[in-house]
């Protein structure tokens, strides 16, 4: 069986155009791959449950990173984050222009919804999959979180209003990942929903942890500019880094504690990830 992460490289085709670069600012951008968590995630429930339907759910698993590409791509811009590096090599804004940036990004924002309707999947399946993508990934999930976390850059949050924040700007698209694998492989509503509650918890450990890590480390070992959520709602801001640490294990137990309760199937396939990322704001 191929990998995922061969399947993944050779996902985006070369268009037939005249543009100087456009095919170039597309692998480009793609040319270093992150750390394919939200794909890892899809693909893990679907291998615990339905391991015929793993290549089937490749698509998937690439739409979802296309999607998030398209909004880190976005997020590096002037208009926002104005970053100039991302996964250890210059943004697409510094090296070509803000003008193709801006549109490479609504390219792969559409090109994972072209992915997912062309799958090998029935078609109502592939119907849940567009509305879970769209609805945590839009106007009410990472689009506004994204609009909440530029809105109150100097504004000091609260807490929950923080949790809040980052529950849509990086939690829904994670536990959207663990729903989608779940849709897939059809599981019953009630195991859905404990899914994607463990995956908003998921989330919101993963983003306590870059910030973490934002402080922490180098930019060479964050392939990306460290230091650069100052002005931002981070827990980091809020909490102090000992205070965010404490933050994080808390979660970490509580993700633990709802781990095993997963059947063991599900525990076997997600062990891996969840060994790897848990605690990685200790190490």
């Amino acid at each position: 069986m191929q990998s995922f992460a061969d399947y993944f490289n050779g996902i985006v085709p070369k268009i037939d155009t005249f543009h100087p670069h456009y095919n170039e600012a597309i692998a480009h951008i793609l040319s270093v791959n992150g750390k394919l968590f939200r794909p890892q995630l899809l693909l893990s429930v679907v291998k615990a449950y339905e391991p015929m339907l793993l290549e089937s759910s490749y698509p998937i698993a690439a739409a979802l990173e296309i999607f998030h590409t398209y909004s880190l791509i976005h997020d590096d811009l002037p208009c926002m984050d104005n970053s100039p590096l991302r996964r250890g090599i210059e943004t697409l804004h510094v090296k070509y222009s803000e003008a193709i940036a801006t549109l490479i990004g609504d390219g792969f924002n559409t090109y994972a919804f072209e992915l997912i309707a062309k799958a090998p999947l029935r078609a109502d399946v592939r119907i849940d999959l567009v509305n879970i993508l769209a609805s945590n990934g839009g106007l009410g999930g990472m689009v506004l979180g994204q609009a909440i976390d530029l809105e109150f850059e100097n504004t000091p949050l609260r807490l929950e209003e923080v949790e809040i924040l980052h529950k849509n700007k990086t939690a829904k698209l994670i536990a959207a990942a663990l729903l989608m694998g779940a849709v897939i492989v059809g599981l019953e509503k009630e195991l859905r929903e404990e899914l994607y509650g463990f995956g908003l918890d998921l989330g919101l450990l993963f983003q306590v942890q870059d910030d973490i890590l934002d402080v922490t480390h180098s930019v060479q070992e964050a392939g990306k500019p460290t230091g650069f959520d100052g002005d931002k709602n981070s827990f980091i801001k809020l909490l102090g880094l000992e205070g965010a640490k404490e933050y994080a294990d808390s979660l970490a137990k509580k993700i633990e504690s709802r781990f095993g309760k997963f059947d063991e199937p599900l525990q076997r396939a997600l062990a891996e990830l969840i060994e790897e990322y848990l605690y990685r704001h200790q190490k």
